[in-house]
Parts: C-alpha cells; structure tokens; sequence
C-alpha cells in the first residue's frame, strides 16, 4: 500500500503559550484523542500559519479536526501531556482527505472554516477546573453597607486574580511541585453579564468593573489547574467619589476590598460565602458581600474525544413529537396500565413513532443513576397484626439503594393526595419492564436506538420564599453526581439522539462544562400562576433564561408553554438568537395548542398521552432520512409504478436501512448525508440531532 508524506497546513492567531494541533481518526493522529495529537509549529517567516508533516497510509479516508490549546508535557515520558482545548472546530462533517501521491500538503486555509462555513466551539473542561463567583439579586442585595457614610452609595466591583507561590520563595517546601509557565498562562480569568434585556458573554473586566445591578447576574469565571492555591480579591469603587481614598491611588473612588481564598470553596461544589468588606485607608469593616460560587471539576473516569460534534447542532426540521415521561398519562391520579418513566412506556412510545421521550434522572443512595420524576416516593408499611392496613412514608429517593427500590411497593405522591391509597399501589406481579425505578443504563440499552432521550437531570430547586423542593436543602455533591451520569450516558448511550435539560441551571453549565458531545437545553417555567417561583434570578423569565443559554452557549431553552401562549414571539426570539425552543406544560396536552405552537416554529414539543396522537405514525427519523437520500437520488432511479419490473424498482431506489439510520451503501450515501454524521475511531457514525 505504501505510505504519503503528509504536510498540515493552517492559518489562524494564537496567544502567548497556544498552539495548533491537530487529530483524527488514525493513531498517527491521535485516534481523536486531544491528547494524542499532532502538534504544528509556526512557520519561521509567517507567524500565523502553523505545519506538521506526518506519515500515513495511502488509499485510506482519513478525517480530522484542528484545534488550538496550552499543552503540558509530563515529567514522566510514560504520562501522556495535559492538554487545554481553547478553540476546536466542530463542523458536523470533520475534514477528510484520501491520501495517494508520496508527498500531500493540506492547505487547510483559517482556522474553524471549512467548506466556507466557520464552526468553532469552546473546549470543555479536560484537566484544569473552574471556579465561578456570581453577585446577584436573587434573594437580596449581594452588598451590605454598614458604614454610615457609603450606605447609600452606589459601588462597582471589580475582580483580580493572584496568589500564585513563586518559585524561590522564602520558606519553600521543596517537596512542593513547582507551578510551571505554562500552568500560569493556563489560568484565565472573565466575566459574563446576564438579564432579561441580553447578555455579555465572557470578556474582560473594565478597569474599575462594573456596577451590581437588581435585575442582573453577574459572574466571575476563572479557570485554573490549581483551584486550591488562588487568592481572589473583590475591589470596591464608589462611582461618585472623584478623588483618590489612599495617596497615590492610580484609580479614584477605591474604597475597599474583599479577600477569598480559594482554598476555602474548592472542596464543595457549590455553596455561599461571607466576605468582610475591608477599609483601605482605616482597614476597618465597611459592609460584608455575599459571594454565591460553583466549581466545575472535568468529569472523573472518562476522556472525551473529539470525534462527535454535536453539543450546539441541531438539524433542521418539522417540529419532533416528545413523549412526556414516555407514552402515558402523567396529569392522571389513575395510574396507567403501561407505568411512565419505565422501560414499557419508553418501548411503546418508539413502537408508534414518537421522535424523542422524556424522563427524569436522579442517583439511588449506592449513586446508581435510575429513572423516575420525583424526588421522593411513598412507600406502604404493613402494620404488626393487621393485614388490611398500612401506613405511608415519604422518603427521599436518595436514601434508597438501587436494590431497594426495586422492592418497592410504591405509590405516586401527587396521586395519593386526592385518591384513597389502595388504588394507587404498584401490582406485586409487575412484570420487569413496567417496574419503577429502572436504572439509566437499563433505559439506554434496553430500549431501541431509534427514538431520542431528552434526558431531565433532577436536581432539588428552591423557591423564592425559601422552600426546597422535596423539603432537600442539602443534597448529593454536584460534580460528583452529574460525572456519574454523564459517564452512564457517554459509555452506553452509542449512537442514540440525546439532549439533556435541567431546571437547575448550575447543573446545565455543569453539563456543557464537562463534555463535548451531548448538547443542553435550559428548562424555564418563565411567569405561570401554575408553580412558585424560583430563587435563582435565571429561571424567572424566559428572556433571561434565554440570556442564559446564550451566554453559557447551550443548545436552547424548554420554555413552559402556557408562557409560549401568552408571548409567541419568544419562539421567534429564541431562533434569532440561533436558539432551539422546546416546550413542556400541561397546555401541550391540548392539540390545538400544538398546532398554534407548530406555526409558530416551534422545535419540540413534550405532552402526555403521545401515542394517542402518533399511533401508527412511521419512525420519525427513519422517514426523514429516508427522504434525505430519495431527494439526492438521480431521475433514473425512479420508474413508473406501471412497470413490470419490480426488481429494477427495487435494486435502484432507497436501499434498506436499519432503524438508528447509521448504515448506507457507499455507492448513493450523498455528501449532504455525510454532513450530518461524525465517525469516531471504531468507524461506528454519531447519529445528528
């Protein structure tokens, strides 16, 4: 067969420390392993145009993607180098070559534009952590003034990053790794401004910061390979003040400031802290702050690679049919035959064509991740010497193992309260496929490829007047419990469509954050007289939670339809900010609403009863693929139905398919088609949303 040499060529700026790299789907380059990959140099008479030339097989499709990043190399030779991805291209389609000649140069052109299109993504997180500080109005005012002389001042805040030990320092544990160059140029630090009237995605500070307004989220990011070894400092600027406090000062109206260290947060992943606002010329109190953190640590036992694409791709199309908690009735007291959220809803929702079905995902107490909406459940408990009657208990889904919840003789919570209880207690001779509880990985393997998981982290929220869902206001660890369930749905999800989504914001970022192939949609209930009201100032409106989206670069919003109703012009906001709009409510239920929601644009619908509605319909994407290869099929492939010769009808139009839609001919798989998959090292393709 022999071998090419082969020359990567591209084009594009770098900060101090980055570089090019580049990796595909042959271990040459990396098998899309980021760290694995080719490394290019810069040119000697051209700064932004970066090589590498490597060696590979002739007559063999290759595909490969760019991307820019801090590297560090391992002191250990046998250790693979750290790799920080800033930039990467994320076309659906990567770029591919066939090599045949001895020498190829691929000169790629600018960096994230292929075919004419740029498609450029954030990394995720993949050795480094980040550390979220945010201000906000969500409860009350984040700065309390006790110092009569600025209680009615107006402040802006500014943050600094320091705290870095240098080498030599006095005093040294020698012992103590050394913090290298490229760990410092590692550490960045940003912030984003979010409210109901947009956003400002991460950018740098102004010099004196920015001024704490009510309707506003603002938040510091600051990511680090050290999260435990920063000093964080909030400085304070009384905007009326003109005049230096301290002499000398190269900036006016510098009142005071707080310290954080980092070293205080890093072991929780979120929580809430109280900082001393100190004077600078008395170094006495003036106020406190109330600094509300997260700290989102890359996800533990997985390395994602670089072969899918598809966390900000959505295709598009007529609007998909969600099958709420799979294929029955949730609004119901009466539970249904076929129970929902278990394998027999979920089966049965694909049986008759639903596109998508969503559930619910929590961990059991042995951090198993299982299936059901609630946060708690009823169990019945028999009493000594009386077989007729029991008692119920509600109790935390997380203080059941998965074993034990499988044992369960449950009753629905919300159905208990307005009918007697005997009624709504599980049948002891369920067969498996309709018992609660099955566990995620049971729903991902058991259930067939073709229909979508919008899969719904649950997560407790509060309510502004302080109430915690589930009466949980301490819960599980976030990072912790989110790896769990991000590793179950990346090893077993294969080729499955998958969205998550979460009321829970944090949660969201936390999903976008850790991974790269699985895009998130931002649940919002928006203004309804149907729920209370959240705390966290993001879900209160669908602007806002628009402006979330937005700035944290998610998929789209799952917006509460009886909002949608009242405002349709949200829908037609969300895709002009290259959103993905779904919807969810009990208004759904009613199809006229579904057809005035279509209209408009909408991209998902989720509503209860979907087989009522879809029965007997065709799978979804099947017939959309279908379609796809039928329109790329030349004139002559179509014969008159007249025709006697059926096996011509047959050899030359759309050739069979399997259900996921993942396997063509490669005679008629069209370049369009190919846009719309990603194949990774094993040759299995990605199916597109």
């Amino acid at each position: 067969m022999g071998t090419s040499r082969v020359t990567f060529k591209i084009k594009g700026t770098t900060l101090p420390g980055e570089v090019f790299a580049v990796c595909g789907n042959s271990t040459a380059l990396g098998n899309w392993s980021c760290q694995k990959a080719l490394f290019l140099d810069p040119t000697a008479d051209d700064e932004i145009t970066w090589t590498a030339t490597v060696n590979l097989p002739r007559a063999i499709h290759f595909k490969y993607r760019y991307f820019k990043c801090y590297f560090i190399e391992p002191k250990n030779p046998a250790d693979l180098r750290q790799v920080l991805v800033n930039k990467w291209e994320t076309h659906p389609h990567p770029r591919s070559f066939k090599p045949s000649g001895e020498e190829c140069i691929l000169d790629d052109g600018n960096f994230g534009i292929h075919n004419d299109i740029e498609k450029l993504d954030s990394g995720w997180l993949t050795c480094q952590s980040e550390i979220r500080l945010r201000l906000h109005y969500s409860e009350k005012p984040p700065v309390s003034i006790s110092k009569k002389k600025f209680k009615k001042s107006r402040f802006r805040v500014k943050l600094t990053l320091e705290g870095f030990e240098e080498e030599g320092e006095e005093g040294e544990d020698d012992d103590k790794p050394v913090t290298t160059l490229a760990e410092k140029i590692a550490n960045t630090l940003e912030i984003a401004l979010i409210s109901n009237n947009g956003y400002r995605s991460r950018h740098s500070q102004p010099e004196c910061g920015y001024a704490l307004e009510p309707g506003q989220w603002t938040e510091y990011s600051i990511q680090t390979m050290e999260p435990d070894n920063l000093e964080l400092i909030f400085d304070f600027f009384e905007e009326e003040l003109g005049v230096a406090v301290v002499k000398g000062d190269p900036l006016p109206g510098h009142v005071g400031s707080a310290c954080l260290l980092s070293s205080t947060i890093v072991d929780k992943s979120s929580g809430l802290i109280t900082l001393p606002i100190m004077s600078r010329n008395s170094r006495k109190t003036l106020g406190k702050v109330k600094v509300d953190y997260i700290v989102i640590k890359p996800i533990e036992g997985f390395i994602c690679d670089m072969s899918p694409s598809l966390s900000k791709y959505w295709k598009p199309r007529m609007p998909l049919d969600v099958g709420h908690r799979g294929s029955v009735n949730s609004t119901s007291a009466t539970l249904a035959k076929v129970r929902e959220n278990t394998i027999a809803s979920f089966k049965n929702a694909a049986s008759h064509g639903a596109a998508f079905v969503e559930f619910d995902v929590h961990l059991s107490k042995d951090h198993v991740p299982i299936v059901y909406h609630d946060l708690t459940c009823c169990i019945s408990m028999k009493k000594k010497m009386d077989k007729e009657s029991s008692e119920l208990f509600e109790i935390p889904v997380k203080e059941l193992t998965f074993e034990q919840l499988q044992l369960l003789k449950l009753a629905h919570v919300a159905a208990l309260k307005v009918n007697d209880d005997k009624e709504n207690l599980d049948d002891e001779n369920d067969v498996s496929e309709n018992q609660p509880f099955p566990s995620l990985q049971q729903v991902l393997l058991c259930v067939p490829e073709n229909i979508g998981y919008n899969i719904e982290i649950k997560w407790p929220c509060q309510q502004k007047d302080g109430v915690w869902e589930g009466n949980l206001p301490t819960y599980m660890d976030m990072n912790k419990a989110i790896d769990i369930i991000l590793k179950c749905t990346l090893e077993n999800g294969s080729n499955r469509r998958i969205v998550f989504s979460s009321f829970v914001a944090d949660v969201c970022s936390m999903i976008r954050q850790k991974q790269n192939k699985y895009p998130v949609l931002f649940l919002t209930q928006g203004y309804t007289n149907s729920y209370p009201e959240f705390m966290d100032l993001r879900c209160r409106t669908t602007p806002i939670a628009m402006s979330f989206a937005q700035s944290e670069n998610l998929l789209g919003v799952n917006v509460h339809t009886e909002d949608l109703l009242r405002n349709p012009d949200y829908i037609q906001q969300a895709k002009s900010k290259d959103l993905v709009i779904f919807c969810w409510g009990n208004d759904t239920n009613e199809s006229e609403n579904r057809r005035i929601l279509k209209q408009q644009g909408i991209d998902g619908l989720i509503y209860d009863r979907i087989c009522d509605f879809i029965l007997g319909q065709a799978d979804f994407f099947e017939v959309e693929e279908l379609d796809e290869l039928t329109q790329q099929l030349p004139d002559e492939a179509f014969v008159d139905c007249s025709c006697p010769d059926i096996n011509h009808f047959a050899c030359q139009s759309v050739p069979e398919s399997n259900v996921s839609g993942n396997s063509y001919p490669s005679e008629i798989k069209s370049s369009e088609q190919e846009m719309y998959s990603t194949e990774s090292d094993s040759g299995q393709s990605c199916s597109s949303f």
